[in-house]
């Protein structure tokens, strides 16, 4: 069974591969989200506890469904 730790890593880790997929840097995907580099990182990293709807607006910028960054 998966934690909440591991879930919002295996989250994270998820969205990073969807971003480098799609051409991003960390720098220029955060602008067209409009949010800091820094908080990207934090959510790839695992150490941003994101609504639904955030995690939406994610899979939107990225292009995918949203079931794709919701595998575990």
């Amino acid at each position: 069974m998966i934690d909440g730790k591991n879930l919002l890593e295996q989250l994270g880790r998820n969205i990073k591969a969807e971003r480098v997929r799609c051409g991003y840097t960390q720098e220029s995907f955060a602008e067209k989200l409009g949010v800091t580099r820094e908080y990207l990182s934090r959510i790839e990293r695992g150490q941003e506890n994101m609504s639904i709807l955030k995690i939406l607006n994610l899979a939107v910028n990225l292009d995918t469904d949203i079931s794709n960054l919701l595998r575990f």
